[in-house]
Protein backbone atom coordinates (compact mmCIF):
# COMPACT_ATOMS: atom_id res chain seq x y z
CA UNK A 1 0.00 0.00 0.00
CA UNK A 2 1.09 3.56 -0.27
CA UNK A 3 0.47 6.46 1.76
CA UNK A 4 -1.65 5.67 4.82
CA UNK A 5 -4.72 7.73 4.96
CA UNK A 6 -4.22 8.58 8.89
CA UNK A 7 -1.43 8.45 11.23
CA UNK A 8 -2.22 8.37 15.14
CA UNK A 9 1.26 9.27 17.99
CA UNK A 10 0.14 7.75 20.77
CA UNK A 11 2.55 9.30 23.68
CA UNK A 12 3.17 6.53 26.28
CA UNK A 13 4.99 7.14 29.39
CA UNK A 14 4.88 4.21 32.10
CA UNK A 15 1.88 3.13 30.13
CA UNK A 16 1.67 -0.69 30.51
CA UNK A 17 -1.71 -0.67 32.82
CA UNK A 18 -3.79 0.81 29.97
CA UNK A 19 -1.91 1.53 26.68
CA UNK A 20 -3.00 -1.77 24.92
CA UNK A 21 -6.71 -0.48 25.03
CA UNK A 22 -5.64 2.89 22.81
CA UNK A 23 -3.68 0.41 20.58
CA UNK A 24 -6.57 -1.65 19.82
CA UNK A 25 -9.35 0.68 19.44
CA UNK A 26 -7.44 1.76 16.79
CA UNK A 27 -6.81 -1.28 15.28
CA UNK A 28 -10.26 -1.74 12.92
CA UNK A 29 -8.03 0.68 10.25
CA UNK A 30 -6.64 -2.04 9.32
CA UNK A 31 -3.44 -0.99 6.23
CA UNK A 32 -4.84 2.41 5.93
CA UNK A 33 -3.85 3.72 9.66
CA UNK A 34 -0.59 4.05 10.61
CA UNK A 35 -0.42 3.37 14.36
CA UNK A 36 3.13 5.32 15.95
CA UNK A 37 3.58 3.96 19.49
CA UNK A 38 5.77 6.51 21.02
CA UNK A 39 7.88 5.06 23.98
CA UNK A 40 9.05 8.18 26.08
CA UNK A 41 11.88 6.31 28.15
CA UNK A 42 9.53 4.54 30.35
CA UNK A 43 10.77 2.48 33.04
CA UNK A 44 7.72 -0.03 32.95
CA UNK A 45 6.84 -2.56 30.44
CA UNK A 46 5.74 0.41 27.76
CA UNK A 47 8.88 -0.55 25.50
CA UNK A 48 8.29 -4.21 25.48
CA UNK A 49 3.95 -3.76 25.01
CA UNK A 50 4.97 -1.45 22.26
CA UNK A 51 7.55 -3.71 20.57
CA UNK A 52 5.21 -6.91 20.79
CA UNK A 53 2.16 -4.55 19.12
CA UNK A 54 4.40 -4.01 15.97
CA UNK A 55 5.46 -7.44 15.80
CA UNK A 56 2.41 -8.76 15.44
CA UNK A 57 0.86 -6.09 13.55
CA UNK A 58 3.67 -5.43 11.04
CA UNK A 59 3.05 -1.96 8.50
CA UNK A 60 0.44 -1.17 10.86
CA UNK A 61 1.76 -0.55 14.41
CA UNK A 62 5.50 1.26 14.68
CA UNK A 63 6.83 1.31 18.34
CA UNK A 64 8.89 4.48 18.18
CA UNK A 65 11.52 4.62 21.45
CA UNK A 66 13.25 7.77 22.83
CA UNK A 67 14.49 9.43 25.64
CA UNK A 68 12.09 10.93 27.68
CA UNK A 69 10.96 14.34 26.48
CA UNK A 70 7.37 14.51 28.30
CA UNK A 71 4.54 15.10 26.46
CA UNK A 72 5.10 17.65 23.88
CA UNK A 73 8.77 15.94 22.79
CA UNK A 74 6.43 12.62 22.39
CA UNK A 75 3.98 14.03 19.91
CA UNK A 76 6.82 15.76 18.34
CA UNK A 77 8.21 12.82 17.45
CA UNK A 78 4.91 11.02 16.09
CA UNK A 79 4.45 13.88 13.94
CA UNK A 80 8.44 13.70 12.48
CA UNK A 81 7.46 10.07 11.59
CA UNK A 82 4.22 10.48 10.51
CA UNK A 83 3.78 9.06 6.97
CA UNK A 84 -0.18 9.42 6.67
CA UNK A 85 -1.92 12.24 5.15
CA UNK A 86 -3.69 13.00 8.19
CA UNK A 87 -2.30 13.35 11.64
CA UNK A 88 -4.25 12.29 15.21
CA UNK A 89 -2.88 12.13 18.43
CA UNK A 90 -4.65 10.14 21.18
CA UNK A 91 -2.95 9.56 24.40
CA UNK A 92 -2.71 6.36 26.02
CA UNK A 93 -5.29 6.18 28.70
CA UNK A 94 -7.73 7.39 26.38
CA UNK A 95 -9.27 5.44 22.89
CA UNK A 96 -10.83 5.95 20.01
CA UNK A 97 -14.95 5.23 19.43
CA UNK A 98 -15.92 1.80 18.25
CA UNK A 99 -18.74 3.28 15.72
CA UNK A 100 -17.49 6.81 15.45
CA UNK A 101 -13.80 5.35 13.95
CA UNK A 102 -15.33 3.93 10.99
CA UNK A 103 -17.72 7.55 9.77
CA UNK A 104 -13.87 9.57 10.96
CA UNK A 105 -12.13 7.16 8.24
CA UNK A 106 -14.75 7.11 5.28
CA UNK A 107 -14.69 10.99 5.70
CA UNK A 108 -11.14 11.48 5.05
CA UNK A 109 -10.86 9.04 2.10
CA UNK A 110 -13.42 11.57 0.93
CA UNK A 111 -10.54 14.36 1.47
CA UNK A 112 -7.89 11.85 0.69
CA UNK A 113 -7.15 13.65 -3.64
CA UNK A 114 -4.88 16.27 -3.34
CA UNK A 115 -7.28 18.73 -4.44
CA UNK A 116 -9.93 17.89 -2.09
CA UNK A 117 -7.69 17.93 1.07
CA UNK A 118 -8.67 19.90 3.96
CA UNK A 119 -6.41 21.09 6.57
CA UNK A 120 -8.11 19.99 9.87
CA UNK A 121 -11.21 18.06 11.03
CA UNK A 122 -13.07 18.40 14.16
CA UNK A 123 -15.28 15.97 15.65
CA UNK A 124 -16.60 15.83 18.94
CA UNK A 125 -15.53 14.42 22.20
CA UNK A 126 -16.60 12.46 25.54
CA UNK A 127 -15.25 13.29 29.19
CA UNK A 128 -15.17 9.89 30.20
CA UNK A 129 -15.04 10.49 33.64
CA UNK A 130 -14.92 7.57 36.40
CA UNK A 131 -18.22 7.32 38.69
CA UNK A 132 -20.11 9.39 36.10
CA UNK A 133 -22.84 7.59 34.64
CA UNK A 134 -23.78 10.22 32.56
CA UNK A 135 -20.46 11.58 29.87
CA UNK A 136 -20.30 15.03 28.87
CA UNK A 137 -20.24 15.51 25.04
CA UNK A 138 -18.60 18.45 23.30
CA UNK A 139 -20.53 19.20 20.35
CA UNK A 140 -19.46 22.03 17.94
CA UNK A 141 -23.26 22.27 16.71
CA UNK A 142 -24.20 25.77 16.51
CA UNK A 143 -20.44 27.02 16.56
CA UNK A 144 -19.19 25.34 13.05
CA UNK A 145 -21.44 24.44 9.64
CA UNK A 146 -22.19 20.35 9.88
CA UNK A 147 -21.11 18.20 7.04
CA UNK A 148 -19.46 20.85 4.80
CA UNK A 149 -16.15 21.97 3.76
CA UNK A 150 -15.90 25.83 5.19
CA UNK A 151 -13.43 28.59 6.34
CA UNK A 152 -13.36 30.71 9.56
CA UNK A 153 -16.08 33.14 7.89
CA UNK A 154 -19.10 30.52 8.29
CA UNK A 155 -17.89 29.95 11.89
CA UNK A 156 -19.97 31.45 14.30
CA UNK A 157 -19.30 32.18 17.92
CA UNK A 158 -18.03 29.48 20.20
CA UNK A 159 -20.28 28.68 24.05
CA UNK A 160 -17.98 28.64 26.65
CA UNK A 161 -16.37 25.15 27.49
CA UNK A 162 -16.88 24.40 23.20
CA UNK A 163 -13.49 25.51 22.25
CA UNK A 164 -11.65 22.98 19.90
CA UNK A 165 -8.88 20.66 21.49
CA UNK A 166 -6.71 18.31 20.91
CA UNK A 167 -8.98 15.64 21.17
CA UNK A 168 -10.82 16.99 18.31
CA UNK A 169 -8.90 17.51 15.76
CA UNK A 170 -7.39 15.73 13.14
CA UNK A 171 -4.59 17.69 11.08
CA UNK A 172 -3.86 17.75 7.56
CA UNK A 173 -0.08 16.00 8.26
CA UNK A 174 1.78 18.43 5.41
CA UNK A 175 -0.41 21.70 6.63
CA UNK A 176 0.85 20.61 10.27
CA UNK A 177 4.87 20.02 9.29
CA UNK A 178 4.73 23.45 7.35
CA UNK A 179 2.84 25.85 9.96
CA UNK A 180 6.24 25.35 12.17
CA UNK A 181 4.50 24.13 15.45
CA UNK A 182 7.18 23.31 18.15
CA UNK A 183 5.88 21.70 21.25
CA UNK A 184 8.31 22.11 24.07
CA UNK A 185 9.64 19.54 26.25
CA UNK A 186 9.11 18.36 29.85
CA UNK A 187 6.12 20.51 29.92
CA UNK A 188 2.47 19.32 29.89
CA UNK A 189 -0.26 21.28 29.00
CA UNK A 190 1.43 21.72 25.68
CA UNK A 191 -2.12 20.38 23.51
CA UNK A 192 -3.05 24.09 24.44
CA UNK A 193 -0.14 24.83 21.76
CA UNK A 194 -0.72 21.94 19.72
CA UNK A 195 -4.67 23.40 18.84
CA UNK A 196 -3.84 27.16 18.61
CA UNK A 197 -0.23 27.40 16.71
CA UNK A 198 -1.49 26.18 13.65
CA UNK A 199 -4.92 27.93 13.55
CA UNK A 200 -3.48 30.73 10.80
CA UNK A 201 -2.89 27.95 8.60
CA UNK A 202 -5.94 26.07 8.51
CA UNK A 203 -7.83 27.44 6.03
CA UNK A 204 -10.58 24.34 4.78
CA UNK A 205 -11.71 22.67 7.90
CA UNK A 206 -14.49 19.76 8.15
CA UNK A 207 -17.13 19.19 11.07
CA UNK A 208 -18.04 15.51 11.71
CA UNK A 209 -20.96 15.46 13.80
CA UNK A 210 -19.74 11.97 15.76
CA UNK A 211 -18.38 11.49 19.37
CA UNK A 212 -15.01 9.69 18.54
CA UNK A 213 -12.48 10.40 21.26
CA UNK A 214 -12.65 9.07 24.46
CA UNK A 215 -11.07 11.39 26.55
CA UNK A 216 -10.26 9.60 30.39
CA UNK A 217 -10.58 11.08 33.50
CA UNK A 218 -9.88 9.98 36.86
CA UNK A 219 -6.59 9.00 37.27
CA UNK A 220 -4.66 10.27 40.82
CA UNK A 221 -1.63 11.28 38.99
CA UNK A 222 -3.46 12.78 35.88
CA UNK A 223 -1.78 16.45 34.58
CA UNK A 224 -6.24 17.83 34.58
CA UNK A 225 -6.63 16.77 38.17
CA UNK A 226 -6.44 20.35 39.85
CA UNK A 227 -4.25 19.73 42.76
CA UNK A 228 -1.40 18.43 39.86
CA UNK A 229 -2.36 21.62 38.34
CA UNK A 230 -1.51 23.56 40.94
CA UNK A 231 1.82 21.74 41.60
CA UNK A 232 2.68 21.93 38.42
CA UNK A 233 1.53 25.84 37.69
CA UNK A 234 4.95 26.82 36.43
CA UNK A 235 4.42 24.68 33.37
CA UNK A 236 0.99 25.87 32.79
CA UNK A 237 2.12 29.26 33.16
CA UNK A 238 4.90 28.36 30.74
CA UNK A 239 2.60 27.80 28.20
CA UNK A 240 0.52 30.24 28.81
CA UNK A 241 3.37 32.56 27.92
CA UNK A 242 4.09 30.93 25.01
CA UNK A 243 0.43 31.07 23.42
CA UNK A 244 0.88 35.10 23.99
CA UNK A 245 3.95 35.25 21.94
CA UNK A 246 2.87 32.27 19.39
CA UNK A 247 0.54 34.60 17.42
CA UNK A 248 -0.95 38.10 17.57
CA UNK A 249 -4.85 37.81 16.98
CA UNK A 250 -4.64 41.04 15.93
CA UNK A 251 -2.05 40.29 12.77
CA UNK A 252 -4.93 37.95 11.88
CA UNK A 253 -6.87 39.28 8.85
CA UNK A 254 -10.35 37.25 9.40
CA UNK A 255 -12.71 38.78 12.11
CA UNK A 256 -13.22 35.32 13.13
CA UNK A 257 -10.54 33.73 13.48
CA UNK A 258 -9.17 36.95 15.39
CA UNK A 259 -12.23 36.49 18.33
CA UNK A 260 -11.62 32.98 18.13
CA UNK A 261 -7.65 33.29 19.23
CA UNK A 262 -8.98 36.43 21.52
CA UNK A 263 -11.47 33.95 23.45
CA UNK A 264 -8.76 31.34 23.41
CA UNK A 265 -5.99 33.04 25.06
CA UNK A 266 -9.30 34.34 27.76
CA UNK A 267 -9.97 30.87 28.68
CA UNK A 268 -6.36 29.61 28.88
CA UNK A 269 -5.06 32.64 30.78
CA UNK A 270 -8.50 32.82 32.98
CA UNK A 271 -7.66 29.15 34.08
CA UNK A 272 -3.97 29.37 34.85
CA UNK A 273 -4.84 33.09 37.12
CA UNK A 274 -8.00 30.69 39.07
CA UNK A 275 -5.68 28.08 40.06
CA UNK A 276 -3.16 30.60 41.42
CA UNK A 277 -6.17 32.10 43.49
CA UNK A 278 -6.87 29.09 44.92
CA UNK A 279 -3.53 27.81 46.09
CA UNK A 280 -3.82 31.68 47.40
CA UNK A 281 0.14 32.20 48.97
CA UNK A 282 2.09 35.48 48.67
CA UNK A 283 4.24 33.39 45.93
CA UNK A 284 1.24 32.15 43.36
CA UNK A 285 -0.55 35.33 43.63
CA UNK A 286 2.95 37.06 42.97
CA UNK A 287 2.79 34.82 39.92
CA UNK A 288 -0.75 36.12 38.85
CA UNK A 289 0.22 39.52 38.45
CA UNK A 290 3.70 38.66 37.04
CA UNK A 291 1.47 36.41 34.23
CA UNK A 292 -0.77 39.78 33.49
CA UNK A 293 2.14 42.15 33.43
CA UNK A 294 3.67 39.36 31.24
CA UNK A 295 0.97 39.51 28.22
CA UNK A 296 0.49 43.87 29.09
CA UNK A 297 4.04 43.87 28.02
CA UNK A 298 3.96 41.23 25.28
CA UNK A 299 0.80 42.33 23.34
CA UNK A 300 -0.75 45.68 25.14
CA UNK A 301 -4.00 45.39 22.90
CA UNK A 302 -4.55 42.10 23.52
CA UNK A 303 -3.86 42.88 27.54
CA UNK A 304 -6.48 45.71 27.38
CA UNK A 305 -8.88 43.81 25.72
CA UNK A 306 -8.73 40.30 28.54
CA UNK A 307 -8.37 43.29 31.44
CA UNK A 308 -12.01 44.66 30.11
CA UNK A 309 -13.99 41.75 29.89
CA UNK A 310 -16.06 40.57 32.73
CA UNK A 311 -13.64 37.30 33.49
CA UNK A 312 -10.96 39.74 33.56
CA UNK A 313 -11.81 42.16 35.77
CA UNK A 314 -13.51 39.27 38.16
CA UNK A 315 -10.30 37.75 38.19
CA UNK A 316 -8.41 41.54 39.69
CA UNK A 317 -11.44 41.71 42.31
CA UNK A 318 -9.27 43.11 45.21
CA UNK A 319 -8.84 40.77 48.58
CA UNK A 320 -10.20 37.64 49.99
CA UNK A 321 -13.54 38.51 48.71
CA UNK A 322 -12.77 39.33 45.34
CA UNK A 323 -10.56 36.29 45.22
CA UNK A 324 -13.60 34.10 46.22
CA UNK A 325 -15.78 35.47 43.77
CA UNK A 326 -13.23 34.43 41.27
CA UNK A 327 -13.32 30.91 42.22
CA UNK A 328 -16.80 30.76 42.52
CA UNK A 329 -17.70 31.27 40.23
CA UNK A 330 -15.27 28.78 38.64
CA UNK A 331 -16.83 26.10 40.32
CA UNK A 332 -20.01 27.00 38.73
CA UNK A 333 -18.19 27.33 35.26
CA UNK A 334 -17.00 23.63 36.02
CA UNK A 335 -19.92 22.03 36.92
CA UNK A 336 -22.49 23.66 33.74
CA UNK A 337 -19.77 22.50 31.06
CA UNK A 338 -18.21 19.52 32.42
CA UNK A 339 -15.03 20.09 32.31
CA UNK A 340 -11.93 19.20 35.37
Amino acid sequence: MGTKLLSVAIPSYNAEAYMANAIESLLPGGDEVEILVVDDGSKDRTAEIADEFERKYPGIVRAIHQENAGHGGAVMAGLRNATGLYFKVIDSDDWADKEAYPKVLETLRCFSAPEKQIDMLISNYIYDKVGVEHKHVVRYRGALPVGQVFGWDEARHFRKGQYILMHSVIYNTDMLKKSGMELPLHTFYVDELYVYAPLRDVKRMYYLDVDFYHYFIGRDDQSVQEQVMIRRIDQALKVNRMLVEAADPYAVENVHLRDYMINYLEIVTTVSSVLLLKAGTPEHLQKKQELWAFIEKTNPRLYQTLRRRILGRILHLPGKLGRAVAIGGYKIAQKIFGFN
